[in-house]
């Protein structure tokens, strides 16, 4: 059902806040640190954990799609209500954290994404994994 997959996208935002509340504290913020972004590896981890063990049908893939297509609304809101000047003037400590999260980014892409080849992966979506269409160049 469409409702389990929001109850799975609720669950991991409540605990990625949770997360992010507990790292705050223990880093002495008085702030989420990285709430959002926990909860959206969860969810991503999580999903893709589900859908190779098959307990992630359909209708609740349907529930996940919507709210993803959310998420980015969802991270600019919170993003939003952020101080950025307040932690620049922190100190080095928020351009590092800054600096790190992006080289992290970047050095996981590789590893979710499995190797795949972007042309591959599109292609196969847009036929459905029908290999008779010629690729269009």
């Amino acid at each position: 059902m469409v409702i389990y997959g929001v109850a799975l996208l609720s669950i991991c935002l409540l605990t990625g806040v949770f997360l992010g509340d507990l790292l705050g504290t223990i880093l002495g913020i008085d702030a989420n640190v990285g709430g959002v972004g926990i909860a959206m590896l969860m969810l991503i981890l999580l999903a893709e954990y589900l859908k190779k063990k098959d307990k992630l049908k359909a209708p609740t893939q349907e529930g996940l799609s919507f709210w993803s297509a959310m998420y980015i609304p969802i991270v600019i809101a919170m993003s939003a209500q952020q101080n950025v000047a307040a932690a620049l003037d922190g100190g080095p400590l928020a351009l590092t954290a800054g600096v790190a999260a992006v080289l992290i980014s970047w050095a996981i892409v590789p590893i979710l994404s499995k190797g795949g080849k972007a042309d591959e992966t599109l292609e196969n979506e847009m036929t459905g994994g029908n290999q008779r269409v010629r690729n269009i160049r």
